[in-house]
């Protein structure tokens, strides 16, 4: 993590996304902004809350860890979105941990001063009831998705979500083969189902396996398979 001290690109950043209302004057000079590499983690599940965090560049990917150490991909962010909406709201610790998984620009603010400076302000309210209502959505847009559709479209839209950021052109189209029982458990199926069918979408030219990763070689095909539908964003 480093704080990125350049006011200009943080106002560039508050009025490329429309967002300067929901800060108010007294509450500006306490925004920060911090840049995260690939795989630094943003904050980790059951740390106290201490920031809002709003991600203007780049993917994160949200997970959860049982007590026995397994993990679960819940979902992957671009911007605009929001990371500890629900903790401030709730004033509870962090539910999940969140990863960038390409290199992140986040705008933070400590929830002391948004406490003292925002608990009543209205557009701010209103923006995280929007934030907040768009992720229930989601995951019930998800939860239906992977009830109605088959696991190679599912396994398709996963692949448009994890390995392309469209920030970010030199993004690699790979993903690791440590990461598919993560991704099997993610879009419900079986490890093995899953081998199944990443060997049909490498007969039909969509990926290739390698050792230790897949690469996506027909991004269009796979949005087509995908119904053009990155669900898990």
């Amino acid at each position: 993590m480093k704080e990125l001290n350049d006011p200009d690109l943080l106002e560039h950043y508050l009025g490329a996304y429309e967002i300067e209302s929901i800060f108010n004057e007294d509450l500006r000079p306490y925004l920060a902004l911090y840049r995260y590499d690939h795989g630094e983690l943003i904050c980790s599940q059951g740390d106290p809350y201490d920031y809002l965090y709003v991600l203007v560049k780049g993917k994160l990917k949200i997970f959860t860890t049982s007590p026995e150490g397994k993990t679960l991909i819940l979902s992957f962010k671009t911007p605009l979105d929001v990371v500890g909406d629900i903790e401030y709201v709730q004033n509870t610790e962090i539910i999940n941990t969140v990863e960038a998984v390409s290199e992140v620009h986040m705008i933070a603010v400590h929830h002391r001063y948004l406490k003292k400076f925002a608990s009543d302000h209205t557009p701010l309210l209103k923006f995280l009831l929007d934030v907040i209502t768009q992720k229930f959505y989601v995951k019930s847009s998800s939860l239906s998705f992977n009830l109605l559709y088959p696991v190679e479209v599912r396994f398709a839209s996963y692949l448009l979500s994890v390995c392309f950021d469209e920030s970010d052109a030199l993004y690699s189209g790979k993903l690791s083969t440590g990461a598919l029982i993560d991704a099997a458990n993610l879009i419900g199926t079986s490890y093995r189902h899953l081998n199944r069918v990443i060997q049909h979408l490498s007969q039909e030219g969509l990926v290739e396996r390698h050792k230790g990763f897949i690469v996506v070689k027909d991004r269009n095909g796979l949005s087509k398979l995908a119904n053009h539908k990155n669900i898990y964003e």
